[in-house]
């Protein structure tokens, strides 16, 4: 018998102060990244869909975004002063 499946994982890659699209209003909003996995008794193997999302904090509205602009993202609080994750930035365009 052969056990074999998928597995969901979430990671957050950065955190974003921007204008919710949805509510209006300035709040922080979640850079994520989504990642499921092909198992094989109960072992990740390897990914078979990834996609990237920002979520806001405030209403937790949701929406996907293009990798490219989710790894700038990344890029760009990785290099904020002292380490953080934290980036001050300009609404994003979503398209």
């Amino acid at each position: 018998m052969i056990i074999f499946g998928t597995s969901a994982y979430m990671y957050q890659l950065a955190i974003l102060m921007l204008t919710c699209r949805h509510c209006g209003n300035p709040a922080a909003h979640t850079v994520k990244k989504y990642v499921t996995k092909f198992t094989l008794f109960f072992v990740p193997l390897f990914p078979i869909s990834t996609r990237f999302a920002i979520q806001c904090t405030f209403c937790g509205m949701e929406q996907e975004v293009h990798k490219e602009w989710a790894e700038q993202s990344q890029a760009q609080a990785a290099g904020a002063p002292g380490g953080e994750r934290y980036v001050q930035a300009q609404q994003a365009s979503h398209s």
